[in-house]
């Protein structure tokens, strides 16, 4: 973990110090937005996955239940879907409306 955040402050550092900060900021933006919105979807994902995965599970084990976990199941992904968005958000802010620059 040491070496990742040391990376990131060097190539911080490069990106400050160059003539053309403005360009590599802007593309520093650009692969930090990929990368943040590939960790949210990756998150989403899994976190939808045991979300089905669980009300499956509690609609085989109580089937008189299927209607109420099914709805809260929606509620739950709507929720966890939400994050992912708000992240697309903060990317979308990093790319076109760049505060650092």
């Amino acid at each position: 973990m040491k070496k990742v955040l040391f990376l990131m402050v060097a190539i911080a550092t490069a990106a400050f110090a160059n003539e053309n900060a403005g360009e590599m900021l802007k593309a520093y933006s650009v692969v930090a937005a990929g990368v943040g919105l590939g960790l949210a979807a990756l998150g989403g994902a899994i976190g939808m996955g045991h979300t089905a995965a669980a009300t499956i599970a509690g609609t085989a084990r109580n089937p008189g239940l299927g209607g109420k976990l099914m709805t809260t199941m929606f509620i739950a992904l709507a929720m966890i879907e939400a994050q992912v968005i708000y992240a697309l958000v903060i990317a979308l802010i990093a790319l076109y409306a760049n505060p650092f620059m």
